[in-house]
């Protein structure tokens, strides 16, 4: 390899920007000693609420707990179908799996990756036909991209469907000056350290307006409690999200904002340079990324990496394998017709480094790079 590899995500160039700001906060919980739902917890709920323009955020342990938590909230189980689309990170059909209800598989439209929700009608005859009760669609703001959520919506409710919204990446986008997290009836979001909004360990929170949901949210994340942790009123998890992961969130959310338009900033220029010699990714009218990642679709994908790689820049592929694909699923129904935009979008998307301290230098080597083989 002829240079330094460069790092697909840089957490050391934001820990250096908030300078001691994370080791003052974590040391903060050290000297008070709740560790476990201390009061940075409920500090990190406020705030995250607020900037999503929701009533309640209830952290979590995970993303994967918060879209279990919610259909566990919704009592959702075994003899329930819930539409999930294929080209998506595993969690979202795990969610379902998990509950003992039926993920059925939907494909993804082509250039923005998000739910073909022209496939919800037949899907919904479909499970019906295997005798199984349609309750719930999870729409994917894949990559950052906010799903087009007003089809979504539209769709829903002609089949009286519940919206989970797996913002797992997309907390921090837009659609229509309306921040993600206040979509459908419940938004889930992840904050793995590779997020837009990322703690140093594992993290997460569901957003809602309903007042009930969230009560029984609270409820489900601590065991399924009642008045107190000895009362259990219905069955739940150990979902709480750690107090340092809190004080950790407190301090990223403060630069979250500048992150969020140094993402965009950069995501412009990728594009730019990039548009003619790749397909790019899609826009939405009136939709903001969050950019969680920047993901390319070329034919000869090798080719690019080997070159990307022989330059010292890293790449994923964000997936490789569809969801309805997978070993442990393959059992599970798919929309009729299957899923073929899934199938080939594996075989073609690449991702490119993205992060908020993204020098131009090295923006200028990896657009380089990919245009070499491209």
């Amino acid at each position: 390899m002829s240079e330094t590899c460069l790092p697909f995500i840089d957490l050391q160039a934001q820990q250096a920007r908030l300078g001691d700001r994370i080791e003052v906060a974590i040391s903060r919980v050290l000297k008070h000693g709740q560790y476990v739902m201390g009061p940075e917890v409920a500090a990190i709920e406020k705030e995250l609420a607020a900037f999503a323009g929701v009533r309640h955020a209830i952290s979590c342990a995970s993303g994967t707990d918060a879209l279990v938590m919610a259909l566990m909230a919704w009592e959702i189980g075994p003899g329930d179908a819930v539409f999930v689309p294929s080209f998506s990170f595993i969690a979202t059909a795990e969610c379902v799996a998990l509950v003992g209800a039926t993920p059925m598989f939907l494909d993804v439209l082509p250039g923005t990756f998000d739910l073909d929700v022209a496939g919800l009608d037949s899907a919904v005859a479909a499970a019906k036909k295997l005798g199984l009760r349609p309750r719930v669609v999870i729409p994917v703001d894949l990559f950052g991209l906010p799903a087009d959520h007003l089809a979504v919506a539209a769709a829903a409710s002609r089949h009286d469907l519940l919206i989970l919204d797996d913002a797992a990446q997309g907390f921090g986008g837009s659609l229509d000056n309306r921040r993600v997290g206040c979509f459908g009836h419940a938004t889930a979001t992840s904050f793995f350290p590779a997020k837009p909004l990322g703690c140093y360990g594992d993290g997460g929170a569901v957003f809602t307006d309903d007042d009930d949901m969230a009560e029984r949210l609270v409820s489900v994340r601590v065991h399924g409690q009642g008045c107190d942790k000895y009362n259990n009123v219905r069955i739940g998890l150990n979902a709480r999200l750690d107090t340092i992961q809190a004080a950790v969130l407190l301090e990223k959310l403060t630069v979250f904002p500048e992150e969020l338009e140094a993402r965009q900033r950069i995501a412009e220029r990728y594009t730019a340079a990039l548009g003619r010699c790749v397909e790019t990714p899609a826009a939405r009218p009136g939709a903001r990324s969050a950019w969680a990642q920047y993901t390319i679709q070329v034919e000869d994908r090798e080719a690019v990496v080997a070159a990307c790689k022989a330059a010292g820049v890293p790449t994923q592929i964000y997936y490789p394998i569809p969801m309805h694909a997978q070993t442990g699923y393959a059992g599970y129904p798919q929309v009729p017709g299957g899923c073929p935009v899934s199938d080939r979008l594996a075989k073609r998307v690449l991702s490119l480094p993205m992060h908020p301290y993204l020098s131009e230098t090295d923006q200028d080597r990896i657009i380089a790079a990919v245009r070499l083989a491209a």
